[in-house]
């Protein structure tokens, strides 16, 4: 399968403080991955690295045959979008917000939208679902619909590949699924390749097509989910005991975790 994105002995971050390393990676077209790893392995540090808000150290981030950090910021904008953790937006309709993303197509004396962009948003507000939304402010919409009208924004800007920085951490598990239902489609519909930040581990091994594991500035373990989610890798990256079986119905890997209380009186029924 053709290489889409190539992350090639790639190191970025903070020298002295902290560092992501010799990061290989290839990813092909239409590829939803998530990334994983306990807070502090270097997964927020990676992703800036592959945007190049952050400049490489060494090696570098190839996007279609091109290193990313040597595009300009406009061409950076129309291949790649980012929907944050959290949406700043203030008092701007949901439509206005979603506009934006056509910022990176503009000439350079255009200063408004033109009919292009507009059915180019509302395309995209439509397959979200948040046209219905499209004349409430931003910051009165509830977390849910703030990251759908993020995730329609990042798409107005038409990018080859789409980052998403923990779309759910801070949602209910109606609206978690509700948008790894949609980044899963538009992965498959759109041929787009996502690269996805997530805490949760199975909706990381439910929902991505394989998955990254960092562990302190290295990738420790890439591959499917099954591969990626075993109990020993996760046990000795994360320090926590856990058990992993498989989802009977969609054949994806579970986590189970397992409380002290519970560990210590198993062990004291084994002796």
């Amino acid at each position: 399968m053709e290489s889409f994105l190539k992350i090639d002995k790639f190191s970025c971050g903070y020298p002295g403080k902290f560092v992501v390393q010799d990061i290989d990676l290839e990813i092909p077209k239409g590829d939803f991955v998530g990334i994983i790893g306990p807070n502090g392995s270097g997964k927020t540090t990676l992703f800036k690295g592959i945007t190049a808000e952050l400049p490489a150290l060494s090696g570098k981030t190839i996007l279609k045959g091109e290193p990313v950090h040597k595009m300009s910021i406009k061409k950076r904008a129309q291949n790649l979008a980012i929907v944050t953790q959290v949406i700043e937006a203030g008092a701007m309709t949901v439509e206005d917000y979603v506009l934006m993303g056509r910022m990176p197509y503009r000439g350079q004396f255009q200063f408004f939208e033109n009919e292009e962009d507009v059915e180019i948003a509302e395309k995209y507000m439509k397959l979200t679902g948040v046209d219905r939304l499209r004349n409430k402010y931003m910051n009165a919409l509830s977390g849910g619909e703030q990251q759908l009208a993020g995730i329609a924004r990042a798409l107005t800007q038409e990018p080859q590949l789409l980052l998403l920085d923990e779309p759910t951490s801070h949602l209910d598990i109606s609206h978690q699924v509700q948008i790894l239902n949609l980044i899963r489609r538009l992965s498959y519909d759109l041929k787009l390749t996502v690269l996805m930040i997530i805490h949760d581990l199975n909706l990381a091994g439910e929902y991505c097509d394989s998955l990254i594991m960092m562990d302190n500035g290295t990738l420790r373990k890439k591959g499917e989910p099954a591969e990626v989610l075993n109990y020993q890798d996760i046990e000795e990256v994360y320090k926590t005991v856990v058990i992993t079986r498989t989802n009977p119905v969609s054949g994806k890997p579970v986590v189970f975790l397992v409380s002290e209380d519970v560990m210590q009186k198993k062990k004291e029924a084994w002796h």
